[in-house]
């Protein structure tokens, strides 16, 4: 009972912080530094200042409805996240979860993520930033995607999406800290669906494990060398 009433309290007052991308942290000086980090690892893009990408967290086999949870790709029942990592570390948007048989391009859609970056995603002198997603994400100015093989890559299209490839990597470090630090998310025979609140676990992880990186950073932020902001300045 305390620690569905710690999630529910947590789930109501910061949830917010993974809905928007207009918090202090994301401001276009930042994002700009954002962008310039990510590059200086070698990535081809320099206008990217993160990576977005859906994550598949297993669930118990329900007894109701199991098509509806169940994912195909990973043949496991299963709820979806979308998620958008920046290089400090943090997460700086988060929505779901969604049914497990979703694809990401649905997500994308269903989250108004483009939206968002549509209002948000420019550098103070008013330039384009972008996201940076797998094959699965359509191409858009604000979203790009390697190079799809309908043919044979040219030289740079393969070293384009190598680059690329190579920094994207922080997104799976971040979810896998979050299932590392927080084990019980990862045992799913015990993560029932209407016998708890298993949706709301999982953000409440993600919530907790932006504050440790606020205070204590991680494997990303230290990758790309950028501070996080402080836990104030994150929570505010």
């Amino acid at each position: 009972m305390i620690t569905n009433t710690v999630v529910d309290d947590q789930y109501e007052r910061y949830s917010r912080l993974f809905h928007d991308l207009d918090q202090s942290w994301l401001s276009p000086e930042n994002l700009s530094l954002y962008a310039a980090a990510i590059h200086n690892r070698g990535a081809a893009l320099d206008n990217c200042w993160g990576f977005v990408d859906g994550t598949v967290r297993p669930i118990c086999r329900p007894k109701r409805n199991q098509r509806v949870v169940y994912n195909g790709h990973k043949r496991v029942h299963a709820l979806k996240y979308q998620s958008v990592v920046s290089p400090n570390g943090l997460i700086a948007n988060l929505y779901g979860p969604l049914e497990g048989k979703r694809h990401d391009s649905r997500l994308l859609a269903m989250s108004g993520l483009l939206q968002k970056l549509q209002q948000h995603s420019y550098s103070p002198a008013g330039e384009v930033l972008c996201l940076y997603g797998d094959s699965a994400y359509p191409h858009r100015v604000h979203l790009q995607r390697p190079f799809l093989r309908r043919g044979v890559l040219t030289e740079n299209e393969q070293n384009f999406n190598r680059s690329m490839s190579q920094v994207r990597a922080a997104v799976e470090w971040v979810f896998g800290d979050i299932a590392n630090y927080f084990k019980f998310i990862d045992f799913k025979k015990n993560l029932k669906i209407g016998l708890s609140a298993v949706g709301k676990f999982y953000v409440a992880c993600a919530l907790l494990r932006n504050c440790l990186t606020c205070l204590y950073g991680n494997t990303t932020s230290k990758y790309f060398q950028m501070v996080p902001p402080n836990l104030d300045q994150y929570l505010q």
